[in-house]
């Protein structure tokens, strides 16, 4: 029981930060904006 609400806690918050960073890279004016939003998210 305590397994399954943790994995459903954590892919809550997996999805919950895939929609922060799908918003952060869809606010990019162009594609030079947009690939430096992508590199920073890949150095986190």
């Amino acid at each position: 029981m305590f397994a399954f609400l943790f994995t459903w806690i954590g892919g809550w918050f997996e999805r919950a930060e895939q929609r922060r960073n799908d918003e952060y890279l869809a606010g990019a004016r162009d594609l030079a904006e947009l690939e430096r939003r992508m590199r920073a998210l890949e150095s986190c």
